[in-house]
């Protein structure tokens, strides 16, 4: 068995709020034996995996870690919602902040994506998109992992390592992309070659972008603030 699964089956239990003595009777074996399932220590037969998938409303693709998925759904682009097509779902309640924050950051990356896009450089769109991904799950991990009643189990990294071998991993994306777009013959990276389609001005912005260039340059402006010590 993989090591996703004893992970993704304490999680799924601990998820549900039952103990572990109620979970082994509800799956027909003993307590020890589950405990053993979750830790590891032993293997189970595939009939187990599809009674857990059955009890805990999942795929077994989702329990063997193949898919992030509950469903076990592989995702598409096609699958994926368009943010800008939620409307009122796509709205922060609460404080105006967040929603504004949301918007600049949102607009912002159509900006970003559109210049990555251009470049029709597979380094550029891997690293590119992997950095923000980085981003994104850190301070994501920082702020459910703030709630002591959550379930640890939903990450693979420990805690102890994670915040730091995210930084790693957000530092290789930048180097590997400079890599690209100074030519360097390094391996697996693809020099960035088609840099005039980089090539903008703060005019050509707003007129390329009518509809999130103001987001971007007031981007550029708050991250400055931030970098120079200002407060916002």
């Amino acid at each position: 068995m993989n090591a996703d699964f004893p992970r993704i089956l304490t999680l799924l239990r601990k998820e549900r709020g039952i103990s572990q003595k109620m979970a082994a009777g509800d799956l027909g074996i003993s307590q020890a034996l589950l405990s053993h399932y979750e830790k590891g220590i032993r293997e189970c037969g595939l009939d187990f995996v599809i009674r857990c998938a059955d009890y805990y409303h999942v795929s077994c693709d989702y329990l063997l870690g193949r898919s992030p998925d509950r469903s076990g759904a592989t995702l598409s682009v096609e699958d994926i919602p368009d943010p800008d097509a939620l409307g009122k779902e796509n709205q922060i309640k609460g404080s105006i902040l967040p929603t504004l924050n949301k918007k600049l950051l949102s607009n912002s990356l159509n900006i970003l994506f559109d210049m990555v896009s251009l470049t029709k450089n597979k380094t550029v769109v891997s690293e590119v998109s992997s950095y923000l991904m980085l981003a994104v799950y850190k301070m994501f991990r920082s702020l459910y992992s703030a709630n002591p009643k959550n379930q640890a189990g939903l990450f693979t990294v420990p805690k102890s390592m994670a915040r730091d071998i995210t930084d790693a991993a957000m530092k290789s994306c930048e180097a590997r992309l400079q890599a690209s777009i100074d030519n360097e013959n390094v391996p697996d990276v693809a020099p960035l070659e088609n840099i005039e389609a980089l090539s903008l001005t703060t005019e050509e912005i707003s007129r390329r972008y009518p509809m999130f260039a103001s987001s971007l340059l007031n981007l550029i402006q708050n991250s400055e603030s931030k970098i120079q010590g200002g407060k916002k």
